[in-house]
């Protein structure tokens, strides 16, 4: 990223941590970043000035990353945005490639993948967001695992009853490392 002009992105997601390590970061590789936690944040910074890019979460606290990307492509139709989520499926991408989204991107995530994304092969268009792999069952049972934990706010007991499976059956789930794909 070298010249006169630094592109300007709006990062909005509620991992604080995640948040500041990407955007130091980026901003090492040359971009101009300002940073959101939340829907009506990223929405206030958007209106002050729009950026030409955006890497929205797609699980925020309130109206979610599919209703942020609206609003923003509200604020600003030109603004090129990507999705970038820990519980991505395939009806998600598909989501969030109708409303707009140049690409979606599986979390963890850095720079350099960031950086790829925004500027590399998969800024061809939505289209490049609709090619990937099927994943697996044993995949998606893992994300389904996680979101609903994330849901009862990491309670295994409560998981577990929402789940309809043991306690100690969720826990050894838990234990294991998810499946690749």
């Amino acid at each position: 990223m070298t010249g006169m002009h630094q592109p300007s992105l709006l990062l909005v997601d509620d991992d604080a941590p995640l948040r500041d390590r990407l955007s130091r970061a980026l901003v090492a590789r040359g971009l101009q970043v300002r940073t959101a936690g939340d829907h009506d944040e990223a929405v206030a910074l958007a209106r002050e000035e729009p950026p030409e890019l955006a890497v929205i979460d797609l699980k925020l606290p309130g109206p979610t990353g599919l209703e942020l990307l609206q609003s923003l492509k509200d604020v600003d139709a030109s603004t090129r945005i990507w999705v970038l989520t820990g519980y991505g499926s395939i009806a998600t991408a598909v989501s969030a490639t109708k409303l707009g989204a140049e690409g979606y991107l599986a979390k963890p995530v850095d720079a350099d993948e960031l950086m790829g994304a925004l500027f590399g092969a998969t800024a061809a268009g939505p289209a490049a967001a609709m090619d990937f792999e099927t994943p697996s069952l044993a995949r998606v049972e893992w994300e389904h695992i996680q979101r609903v934990l994330a849901d009862c706010d990491g309670n295994v007991s409560e998981a577990s009853r929402r789940l309809g499976v043991h306690r100690r059956s969720l826990q050894r789930k838990l234990s294991k490392y998810p499946p690749r794909r």
